[in-house]
């Protein structure tokens, strides 16, 4: 794959998105089109397993998108059967797509039978596993985390694949939301602290497993119900859901920047809507730092709706000063180093007749490395604006993320080492302020704020405090968060 285009590059990446479907027919179809509207979780490659009574396992996997590759005829006559999962890829841990080999699903073959797996999330200790299965005789194929879990179910003296899939998560540390499925059985299980998402629909007889709820709609499926933290629910086309909870309970540490930024804002989690949620961080944010200014503008897609909430709240008209070329892709023509150095306005342009002039309030979701926010801000001046004023829908983003979020080290996070003034004065921009993270949690349902003894959500990027110890990164020098 070309490398990242350098608008996507000052983002936080969530690592993938997976799929499954059971009872079916022609269910790769299904998964398909469920890989599609998760396409924001992962855009480098994508894979489909299936099975089908007479023909057995059958699989895909490409690099580049859905639309490129899984509506094919000619591809998806390979792939028949009423059981199919699928997993879309943004690597994290791993090379960085390096090899078709590190695109999931994985499929194994055990005594009793084959099973495929794909998982959203990160295993924290993933190196000291694989060096121990290594040493007692496990060859590995990629450079994969989620191989580990392949591996350790194959090394398991249980009965059955579901049991051996429980005895193996139990060794892992991180997060997992894991869509497998075996010969008969979809499978779908949540780390102990349910960090990142999975939800159960249905779908006629069928049932479907997806990263989000856009996954369900795009398919028809109705949403049931959130595969709850610490459970594994086996699903049959005969028998229908059994539900298990395998693992010692644990607080629930879902991962809070999935409502600020990588679910669609289409999407349901807790139930409630994440464009609703993304509205009130806007609102939040309005009244925790107020300033004079004539036009309150989103950067696009995902600071839209904080930016509607803030106009709302504090009466500062919204307008589309910033337009986003929806038909610049991730991987753009580079024929030359002046191309390459159009940066950010091959994908986004200003709207000049309506900033010249005007005090401008700038809403996006994050800074990361800062050097998006740096363009963007010039592209405004250029175009004629009085004032920038940034107002970012998170908090300040200052430590790395270790559960299946691409992030960078934590010496090229600016809020790392800077104050947000620091950063204001780094961005030459007449003022920046971040939500607080009280504000954030009440912008997510919790009235009363951030609960500092126990946090509802798990916030490590913004607070430093990880729910699970990131035992890889600590045997590689990482220093934690001194306790207060």
């Amino acid at each position: 794959m070309p490398p990242a285009h350098p608008f996507d590059d000052d983002k936080l990446k969530e690592e993938c998105g997976v799929f499954g479907v059971v009872g079916l027919a022609d269910a790769a179809n299904f998964v398909a089109l469920g890989l599609h509207a998760l396409q924001h979780r992962g855009q480098e490659a994508g894979g489909i397993v299936c099975h089908h009574p007479e023909h057995g396992f059958n699989h895909a996997r490409r690099f580049g998108y859905v639309r490129d590759n899984f509506t094919k005829e000619s591809l998806m006559k390979t792939l028949p059967g009423p059981l199919s999962i699928g997993h879309v890829r943004y690597s994290t841990a791993g090379s960085k797509g390096a090899a078709i080999r590190d695109v999931q699903p994985f499929f194994g073959e055990f005594s009793m039978g084959g099973a495929a797996i794909a998982h959203n999330g990160n295993i924290t200790n993933a190196v000291a596993l694989r060096k121990e299965l290594i040493e007692r005789g496990s060859i590995f194929q990629s450079s994969s985390d989620s191989e580990c879990i392949i591996h350790l179910m194959a090394r398991s003296l249980q009965r059955n694949i579901p049991e051996r899939m429980e005895d193996a998560l139990r060794r892992v540390e991180g997060a997992f939301s894991v869509v497998a499925m075996t010969r008969t059985k979809l499978i779908g299980v949540r780390d102990p602290h349910g960090v990142r998402p999975l939800v159960l629909g249905r779908l006629g007889d069928g049932w479907v497993l997806s990263s989000e709820t856009c996954g369900l709609d795009i398919i028809g499926a109705e949403y049931i119900r959130e595969i709850e933290p610490g459970e594994m629910v086996v699903i049959t086309e005969k028998e229908g859901i059994e539900s298990r909870f395998p693992f010692r309970r644990q607080a629930s540490k879902f991962c809070i920047f999935e409502h600020v930024y990588f679910s669609r804002p289409d999407s349901i989690i807790g139930g409630q809507s994440v464009y609703e949620t993304r509205r009130q961080i806007g609102v939040e944010l309005a009244r925790e730092s107020p300033v004079e200014a004539d036009l309150v503008c989103a950067v696009p897609d995902s600071g839209t709706p904080a930016a509607i909430g803030f106009a709302a709240e504090s009466g500062i008209p919204f307008g589309m000063g910033i337009v986003r070329n929806q038909y610049m892709g991730r991987t753009f023509i580079e024929p030359t180093e002046q191309i390459r150095n159009m940066g950010v306005r091959l994908k986004l342009n200003v709207n000049r007749a309506l900033i010249r002039g005007k005090r401008v309030i700038l809403v996006d979701d994050s800074v990361v490395r800062g050097t998006t926010s740096r363009k963007i801000k010039e592209m405004i001046l250029d175009a004629g604006a009085a004032e920038v004023h940034f107002r970012i829908a998170s908090p300040p983003t200052a430590w790395p993320c270790f559960y299946g979020v691409d992030t960078p080290q934590r010496d090229k996070l600016l809020a790392a080492t800077m104050t947000p003034d620091e950063m204001a004065d780094h961005l030459a921009v007449d003022s920046l302020k971040f939500i607080s993270l009280d504000g954030l949690y009440r912008a997510v349902g919790e009235a009363a704020g951030r609960d500092k003894a126990c946090p509802q959500y798990c916030d490590a990027c913004f607070s430093g405090e990880y729910p699970v110890v990131p035992s890889d990164m600590l045997d590689k020098g990482f220093e934690m968060k001194a306790a207060e």
